[in-house]
C-alpha cells in the first residue's frame, strides 16, 4: 500500500527456550499505514503514532509487538483526544488517573425507574449514589499509573494525557520497570514479557492478570489492523510463533482467585460476591431484599440478557450489590479496566434491574462499569471482550439467540405502563459499540437479503458516525465528537426537519424529542431491525413508534444493511392494535389468591398499513413472588404475543391482533 513500511523486530539469538514456550525466534513486525492526509513524522513513511511505538520500543527495550498488543487491549490504539475512559485511563496505553477523571465526570442517574418494574409491590426506586472523588494517594497503584509514568519518563502528566506519543513512552516505561522488578532481563522475545504484560492490567489476582495477558498474546499471534481515531492505520503483523508463558506469572506473587460457585465461562476471571437475600425486619413478609428466589429454567425460560452500565465506580458497584436495602440487583458486574467479572445472583433467581417485571422474570442482568454520558465516553477493549465472552456463554447455556431482540440494552426495555416510560433508564447509551460487541461474540450484523428488500438492520460505521448529542457535561451543551452506534431519526427526509416525536416520553402536544444523550425518542441503534416504509434519494424511512422515521442512508456510506426478518401488521380489518410493555396473561388465567395484573396499553399507535419486525411468538406469563423465602408461582395464559421492535425500545402485541406478512 502507498505510504506503508515494514520494520521487523530482529530475532532473538542464542537463548535457551523457557518451559512452556515454543522454541525458535519470534519476529514481531508492525506495519503503520497512514491514510492520505495523515501527518508525517515517522521513518520510512510511518505515521506519528506508529513512529512513537517504534521509538518507545527502542528506548525502553520493549518489543514493539508487545507495546502494540497491550495498547490494542487497552484502547484499540485510539487517543480519544486526551479524554479519559470509563475506567479513568488516558491515551493509547490507558495510563490511569482515576481521581482526575472522576472529578471531571458528571454523574447521571438518568431516570426514576423502579428496577423491579412490578406493580404488585410498592415502588422500590433506589436512591442515587454520587461517587466520592478519592484522593489520589488513597487509590491503588493501577488506578494512578499516569503519575508513575510521569516519574519514570520525566514527562508532565498533562503531556502524558494529551500527547499520544508521550503516552506510548509512558506505557513502555511502565512495562520496562515491571520487567526489572520481576527480575527479568530486557528481551526481544515477546514471550519473555508475559508476566509484565499480565501485571500491566492492574489486576491483583492471577486469573484476571492471566486473562489480560492471554488476550494480548492472542492479538500478537493473530495480528490486528485498524484505523485509529486520528486517521492513522496501524497494522500489527500476525506472529503465529508468539507464545504466552503462563508459568512466568508465578513470579508476580498475585493472589489466587477463588472461582468456586460461579456460573462463568473458563475464559473470564470470575468471582462470587453474593448479593444478600434477607428479610429487612417487621411483620411484613414482603419486606425483603435484594432479589427473588426462582427456579429457572425449570419454571420459566431465560429469554433475555440485559446489558447495563453501572453509572458508578467499581467499588461503588460492589458496595451497592452487597447492600440489602438498595432496591436493585443484577446477576453480574464487569470491571472496565481489566474485564474482571463478579457474580452476585445465581442465574436461576430473578434480579431487580431492568425496570420491567416481565423482562426481569425472563432475563439475566449484566452491569458494566461505566458512566454513560462521561464526556467522550469510551470503553476499554478488555471490557468489550470479557462482556462478549460472558454473554455468549450465558446465551449458549440458556438458549438465548445472539441478536438485539434478545441481547437487550437497558435502554431498549419498555416501560410497563404509560406513566413509567419517561423514567426508564437509557444505558449503556449511544457510545457503546454494538457492531464490535457482536463481532466479538461471533454474530456480526451482515446483510443477508435483497438490498432492495423491506427489512433492514441498523449498522452505521461506528467511527465515522458522529451525531451531535448534548448534555454530557451539562444540559444543552454539545458532547465531544465521538463515534456512535445510533442514527438520528427525522420526520421528513432532511436534517432540517423536526425529529420524530415520542409521545410516551413527551405526552403533551408541545413536547418534542431532543438530541440529549439520554433521550432515546428519535434514535435507532446498531443491530435493531425495522421495516422500510419509504425511500427517497439518500434517505430511508422506517416504521417507528407509529410513524415514518427518516435516517440518512447514502449508498456510499450506508447506515443500514438488508436482512431477513419476521414481519407483522394489524390483522385485516383492524384500524389499529394496542401495544404493551409486557406480555401478561388474560384475566381468566389467574388462579384464586393471585390478583389479576392489569394490562395497560402503551400510548403508541400500531395502525393498519404499518409493519414491524417481530421476534419470538410465546405464551403469556406472570411470575408472582412477593413473600420472603418463597420461589413464587408462574401464571400461564392462553394468550400469545409477539415481541416487536416498535421504536428504540421493544414492545409486545397479541398474536391474535396481527398477521404475519412476507417482507
Amino acid at each position: 500500500m502507498r505510504g506503508s513500511a515494514t520494520v521487523p523486530t530482529p530475532p532473538p539469538g542464542g537463548r535457551r527456550p523457557l518451559r512452556g514456550r515454543a522454541a525458535g525466534a519470534v519476529a514481531a513486525a508492525a506495519l503503520v499505514l497512514p491514510l492520505l492526509g495523515a501527518a508525517p513524522g515517522g521513518p520510512a513513511g510511518e505515521g506519528p503514532l506508529g513512529a512513537a511505538f517504534a521509538r518507545a520500543a527502542a528506548e525502553y527495550d520493549v518489543p514493539r509487538s508487545v507495546l502494540l498488543g497491550v495498547s490494542y487491549l487497552e484502547s484499540r490504539w485510539d487517543a480519544h483526544a486526551g479524554r479519559p475512559s470509563v475506567a479513568g485511563g488516558y491515551g493509547p496505553m490507558h495510563l490511569t488517573d482515576l481521581s482526575l477523571a472522576l472529578a471531571e465526570a458528571p454523574h447521571h442517574s438518568h431516570g426514576e425507574e423502579d428496577p423491579r418494574g412490578d406493580e404488585a409491590r410498592p415502588s422500590g426506586v433506589p436512591e442515587a449514589e454520587t461517587p466520592e472523588v478519592p484522593e489520589a494517594s488513597g487509590l491503588p497503584e493501577h488506578l494512578r499509573t499516569l503519575a508513575a509514568a510521569s516519574a519514570l519518563t520525566g514527562l508532565p502528566a498533562e503531556e502524558l494525557r494529551t500527547d499520544p506519543a508521550a503516552n506510548v513512552e509512558g506505557g513502555a516505561a511502565l512495562l520496562a520497570r515491571t520487567q526489572r522488578e520481576l527480575g527479568l532481563p530486557p528481551s526481544e522475545d515477546p514471550a519473555d514479557w508475559y508476566a509484565a504484560v499480565a501485571l500491566y492490567s492492574g489486576a491483583d489476582d492471577d486469573a484476571t492478570a492471566a486473562m489480560f495477558a492471554q488476550d494480548v498474546f492472542s492479538v500478537i499471534s493473530a495480528g490486528q489492523e485498524r484505523v485509529t481515531d486520528t486517521g492513522e492505520r496501524i497494522v500489527l503483523a500476525a506472529d503465529p510463533r508468539a507464545r504466552a508463558d503462563p508459568a512466568q506469572l508465578e513470579r508476580a506473587g498475585l493472589k489466587r482467585l477463588d472461582q468456586d460457585g460461579t456460573e462463568c465461562p473458563p475464559t473470564v476471571a470470575c468471582e462470587w460476591i453474593p448479593s444478600p437475600y434477607q428479610h429487612l425486619g417487621g411483620d411484613d413478609p414482603g419486606n425483603y431484599g435484594k432479589y427473588d428466589l426462582a427456579n429457572r429454567p425449570a419454571d420459566q425460560s431465560v429469554d433475555y440478557i440485559v446489558v447495563h452500565s453501572t453509572e458508578a465506580t467499581w467499588d461503588t458497584t460492589l458496595l451497592l450489590a452487597q447492600r440489602a436495602t438498595y432496591a436493585a440487583s443484577w446477576h453480574y458486574s464487569i470491571r472496565s479496566s481489566d474485564g474482571h467479572v463478579a457474580q452476585h445472583i445465581k442465574a436461576r433467581d430473578v434480579g431487580w434491574h431492568a425496570g420491567n417485571w416481565y423482562v426481569n422474570a425472563h432475563a439475566i442482568g449484566v452491569e458494566q462499569e461505566a458512566f454513560l454520558a462521561q464526556p467522550d465516553a469510551w470503553f476499554t477493549e478488555s471490557l468489550y471482550r470479557s462482556s462478549a465472552r460472558l454473554v455468549k456463554y450465558l446465551a449458549k447455556r440458556h438458549g438465548v439467540p445472539l441478536d438485539r431482540q434478545h441481547i437487550l440494552s437497558h435502554d431498549a426495555v419498555p416501560g410497563v405502563t404509560p406513566a413509567g416510560i419517561p423514567g426508564m433508564h437509557t444505558d449503556p447509551g449511544p457510545y457503546w459499540d454494538w457492531a464490535h460487541y457482536f463481532q466479538l461474540m461471533g454474530a456480526p450484523f451482515h446483510p443477508n437479503a435483497n438490498p432492495h428488500g423491506d427489512v433492514v438492520t441498523i449498522r452505521p460505521d461506528y467511527a465515522s458516525n458522529r451525531p451531535v448529542f448534548t448534555g454530557c457535561e451539562r444540559a444543552g451543551v454539545a458532547c465531544a465528537p465521538h463515534g456512535s452506534s445510533e442514527v438520528r431519526l427525522y420526520s421528513a427526509p432532511s436534517e432540517d426537519a423536526p425529529l420524530v416525536r415520542d409521545i410516551g416520553l413527551y405526552p403533551r402536544d408541545e413536547g418534542r424529542t431532543t438530541i440529549g444523550v439520554n433521550d432515546v425518542g428519535a434514535r435507532a441503534s446498531t443491530g435493531q431491525q425495522y421495516v422500510v416504509a419509504e425511500r427517497a434519494g439518500d434517505w430511508t424511512a422506517i416504521w417507528y413508534l407509529g410513524q415514518k422515521a427518516w435516517f440518512l442512508d447514502p449508498a456510499e456510506r450506508p447506515a443500514a444493511v438488508a436482512t431477513k426478518g419476521l414481519v407483522v401488521t394489524p390483522k385485516a380489518g383492524r384500524e389499529s392494535v394496542p401495544v404493551y410493555g409486557r406480555a401478561y396473561p388474560e384475566a381468566s388465567a389467574y388462579p384464586p389468591g393471585i390478583p389479576v395484573q392489569a394490562l395497560a396499553p402503551l400510548p403508541y399507535r400500531f395502525e393498519a398499513g404499518q409493519r414491524y419486525v417481530a421476534g419470538d411468538r410465546f405464551r403469556s406469563e406472570y411470575f408472582r413472588n412477593t413473600t420472603f423465602g418463597g420461589r413464587g408461582t408462574v401464571v400461564r395464559g392462553q394468550d400469545e404475543y409477539y415481541q416487536i421492535q416498535l421504536g428504540h425500545r421493544v414492545a409486545f402485541v397479541r398474536a391474535t391482533d396481527v398477521d404475519v406478512v412476507a417482507p
